[in-house]
């Protein structure tokens, strides 16, 4: 079965506001299986635009990663991110 893929594209707007999110949102989607593959770290965009700040988050399937942005505990959190950056999320279906 593929994995599934949150990614998102953030750029924060309030760093001490963004901490709390980052803080509480991640029990929340590793109570889902989430693996972390890239959280923020050095990023160099070779061709159009990004935020400044990439999220790239593994699950076991695509179900599985809607699932953990559709959780309502998660979505009550995500207000902080919605708060406090700018965000392009997606969920994407691996190979």
């Amino acid at each position: 079965m593929p994995k599934g893929y949150i990614i998102g594209q953030i750029t924060v707007k309030d760093p001490e506001g963004y901490k709390d999110y980052v803080i509480k949102d991640t029990p929340i989607l590793e109570s889902h299986s989430a693996r972390f593959v890239v959280r923020g770290g050095k990023q160099e965009v070779m061709e159009g635009e990004a935020g400044q700040r990439t999220v790239v988050i593994e699950f076991d399937s695509y179900e599985a990663a809607k699932a953990a942005y559709d959780d309502p505990e998660y979505q009550v959190v995500a207000e902080i991110r919605r708060r406090t950056a700018d965000s392009m999320i997606m969920l994407v279906e691996g190979v």
